[in-house]
């Protein structure tokens, strides 16, 4: 008996979005060519020898939260989720060093984190029961869509300036890389429910123990296991729509696919899309996205200078601190500190030179750690990612396409595209799921792949 050949499909980037379509398409029976035009995978969330430092260093720190189960079965699909350790606690320092520690008590959802917040040094108590009475609000319902920003909806709900500055401003930055005046509301009050509110367990911080090509890589290895090819430093430049296929340009040839996953950012979508009329409402959709930047500033010290893992830094330009020698395993090894600080929505630090930066990075670090001002800084860098997200403007809602196309041979994933979650990697791996699940439909199997939403716990379960 004959076998009949695997159907051809094409993924278009070698990000989250990508490597979880082409995972979940590979295990289905297709044959996946996955297009990168890096040398290496993982898109914004990667890592690679700095030729300044000879150090590899990850382009930016990327966590993720309990509540993320696609991405979490993603890492368990490709056989790297024990490379994560998980934290269920956040230290949050003001500069001089006072620290206050939220932290999880056996109470049930929505109040596990009750105790150590009524004892956070960092918020009076009129700061405290304006935060309770947001929590109490988004526990019972989340607001819809009306154009409001967060910022402007925190005013109208009595939210005093430090609860803003010491709480929602923290958590809410660095998870959806946008100031508090340019968010959604609906999506921060999605991020604060999910991973506050209905659980425990949701709360719960990931973080990588290894560079995170080095997650990443073993996604391409998964696909090229089932019959599959990743090719790196191999960018499509166009895409044309036949009746029998797909035809992708690149730089060195053409080549026909039965079916494309495009997977790219969404301006890199806008210059490789056909140039016909029916992709001008998708190119006009494109169009209305904007962005935001990430900075990644990485430190070495000639000794230790915190014994934290990693802390939320408040009242000053950086945001958090990562011990990347302790995470990675290697304090004992150097002996020093090598320290990574994250700025999220970094818009103030786009046009400062790399020295500057380190400068004001290093200034701040020594208010939150002492022990910094007498280590010898032996090496340093910085990573900008200007384009490093969608910002999650009020109404963005309405331009995120879906994962269909009006080709039908040709779907949309990337955390840009409409997941009903942010620009994070728990977003990039459902969008990848979900397109995957529309090609197979398309073909007849039906196959699902995303996995549902973490249940609701405790007294949360009473809203859900």
């Amino acid at each position: 008996m004959t076998q009949q050949p695997k159907p051809t499909v094409a993924v278009i980037g070698g990000g989250l979005a990508g490597l979880a379509a082409g995972c979940a398409l590979a295990e289905s029976g297709f044959h996946v060519t996955l297009f990168e035009r890096r040398p290496y995978l993982g898109g914004r969330a990667s890592s690679y020898e700095h030729p300044g430092t000879g150090e590899v260093v990850d382009n930016c720190q990327h966590v993720l939260l309990g509540c993320c189960t696609n991405l979490i079965q993603f890492y368990r699909r490709i056989g790297v989720e024990h490379k994560i350790r998980w934290y269920d606690r956040l230290t949050f320092i003001e500069p001089g060093g006072r620290t206050s520690v939220i932290k999880q008590a056996s109470l049930p959802a929505p109040f596990h984190t009750t105790p150590s917040f009524l004892g956070a040094a960092c918020l009076n108590w009129q700061d405290k029961l304006a935060i309770a009475r947001v929590m109490a609000v988004l526990a019972r319902k989340l607001p819809s869509e009306t154009g409001e920003n967060f910022l402007a909806w925190l005013g109208r709900h009595g939210q005093t300036p430090p609860a803003i500055a010491h709480f929602w401003t923290p958590i809410l930055v660095s998870a959806l890389n946008e100031d508090l005046d340019r968010i959604s509301v609906p999506y921060a009050a999605h991020v604060i429910r999910e991973s506050f509110l209905k659980s425990a367990q949701a709360g719960n911080m990931g973080v990588p123990t290894v560079p995170l090509t080095d997650l990443y890589s073993r996604a391409g290895r998964y696909i090229e296991a089932r019959g599959g090819e990743i090719r790196l430093r191999s960018g499509i430049e166009s895409l044309r729509v036949e009746t029998e296929g797909v035809k992708l340009a690149s730089a060195d040839r053409i080549e026909n696919f039965e079916f494309v996953v495009s997977a790219v950012p969404f301006d890199v979508l806008a210059r490789i899309l056909p140039s016909n009329n029916a992709a001008a409402p998708l190119r006009s959709s494109l169009s209305r996205f904007e962005v935001s930047p990430i900075t990644g500033i990485h430190l070495w010290f000639d000794r230790g200078i915190t014994h934290l893992d990693h802390a939320v830094l408040l009242d000053r330009t950086i945001q958090w601190m990562f011990h990347k020698s302790r995470l990675l395993g290697r304090e004992a090894e150097s002996g020093g500190s090598y320290v990574e600080l994250v700025v999220s929505s970094s818009k103030s630090l786009v046009e400062k030179s790399r020295q500057e930066i380190i400068d004001l990075a290093r200034n701040e670090l020594c208010e939150f750690f002492p022990e910094a001002s007498s280590a010898a800084l032996l090496k340093a860098t910085v990573i900008k990612e200007v384009r490093a997200t969608y910002s999650p403007l009020p109404c963005v809602d309405a331009y995120r396409p879906a994962h269909r196309t009006v080709w039908p041979r040709v779907f949309l994933a990337g955390d840009w595209t409409a997941t009903g979650w942010p620009a994070t990697m728990e977003g990039a791996v459902r969008s990848g799921y979900g397109a995957a699940e529309c090609l197979t439909l398309a073909v007849g199997q039906n196959r699902e792949f995303l996995v549902p939403d973490l249940k609701a716990k405790g007294l949360m379960r009473l809203f859900s």
